[in-house]
């Protein structure tokens, strides 16, 4: 799909590794050998200097979704070590260090800067056992090497967008809202991503329309993307409530019970502005190979493409489909020795009834879970 090029993230310091930087680090704890587990806390921050970090937003308000069949699937016992890769309003984070304790640890991973920013709270409340890093989930293994962490025992990835994203009007995620097209995940100025806005000025007929059906299942695409360019000659399309106003009135009414006509339109410019499905290609590829074996990773989806990749990738890795994948380029031409996963569910678990009648937002919520296999040679 012809996307805009991703433009080359420049490092500011060349001494820290692709720009991640770190604050606080790990440190064997007193009368302890340097071999010993460390003790660490603070945060690792990508890009911005510590005087420009971001103030911490007074309401980061995020429902961890499926979060005891993510528990049950990942098994945290006391003393291990866990990645929470899409740390987020950190929900997930604080059931893993409560049930890690005592002396488990956890290495929050997100490129908002505003997650960040919040989880600096709990960070500082967690007795040296949390650490915070912004980087993109795809960025795991250089993450976890500039730590100077081990090889942990799960990893969770948890996709889509949390409740504070959507219900921030200024990020522009939600058609709820007028307010300017960003759809970043990070907005830090030098963020490699364009704006919303800036692929709707830039792209041609042919890649929009490539981007609304393919990422949003758009079955209108190519009028929605030939009204975009038209109107753009005559006035830039900037904010959400110029796109919502433009697809109102050419999409067909809604009857009872359909979706705002804007829903997929929205998500598969989402999906594209952050590059989601690239980014989680590489980031299940990273998880493979930093677990442990015995390890797991439980991944939660809510877009069929997600889940679709993530059960390829399974599939491939358990040896149950050893072929390359047409799109997952980090997938090995043919496996190499055996399987390094084991697959946990045949099936992706869904919410409870109670789940979605509490966070409605969960419904279309999928969590899948495999296991790192021990291959000869390595050392549990």
């Amino acid at each position: 799909m012809p996307l805009p090029r991703q433009r080359t993230q420049t490092t500011p310091d060349p001494a820290h590794r692709r720009g991640i930087r770190l604050h606080g680090e790990a440190t064997s704890p007193a009368g302890t050998e340097e071999s010993d587990a460390p003790a660490w806390s603070g945060t690792l921050e990508r890009g911005l200097p510590v005087s420009q970090s971001v103030t911490p937003p007074p309401d980061f308000r995020h429902h961890p979704v499926m979060l005891q069949e993510t528990l049950q699937g990942l098994a945290p016992k006391p003393g291990g070590f866990y990645i929470d890769a899409t740390f987020g309003g950190g929900g997930h984070t604080r059931a893993l260090l409560a049930a890690s304790a005592p002396g488990g640890q956890v290495l929050g991973i997100d490129q908002d800067p505003e997650a960040i920013a919040h989880g600096k709270i709990l960070a500082d409340t967690s007795g040296g056992r949390l650490l915070l890093c912004q980087a993109r989930f795809s960025e795991l293994a250089q993450t976890l090497a500039l730590s100077g962490l081990p090889a942990p025992d799960g990893i969770l990835f948890d996709l889509g967008v949390s409740s504070h994203q959507l219900d921030t009007p200024r990020r522009g995620f939600s058609f709820r809202y007028d307010a300017p097209l960003d759809m970043r995940m990070n907005q830090d100025i030098n963020s490699p991503f364009p704006t919303a806005a800036t692929l709707l000025r830039t792209l041609d007929e042919k890649a929009l329309a490539d981007i609304f059906f393919h990422l949003g299942e758009e079955r209108h695409a190519r009028k929605v993307a030939r009204t975009i360019v038209e109107k753009r000659r005559q006035k830039p399309i900037a904010t959400t409530g110029d796109l919502i106003s433009l697809l109102e009135k050419i999409q067909p009414p809604r009857k009872p019970g359909e979706i705002h006509p804007a829903t997929r339109v929205f998500q598969a410019l989402r999906m594209a502005v952050n590059r989601e499905l690239e980014e989680l290609d590489a980031a299940i590829a990273a998880a493979i190979k930093v677990l442990k074996p015995g390890g797991r990773v439980a991944i939660i989806s809510f877009h069929s493409l997600e889940d679709g990749l993530v059960k390829r990738w399974f599939r491939h890795g358990s040896g149950e489909d050893p072929s390359r994948t047409p799109g997952m380029r980090y997938l090995p031409v043919a496996p190499q020795g055996p399987p390094p996963l084991l697959t946990l569910t045949a099936k992706p678990l869904r919410p409870s009834e109670a789940e979605m009648r509490v966070n409605p937002r969960s419904r279309s919520a999928r969590l899948r879970l495999a296991e790192r296999r021990g291959l000869p040679g390595e050392v549990s």
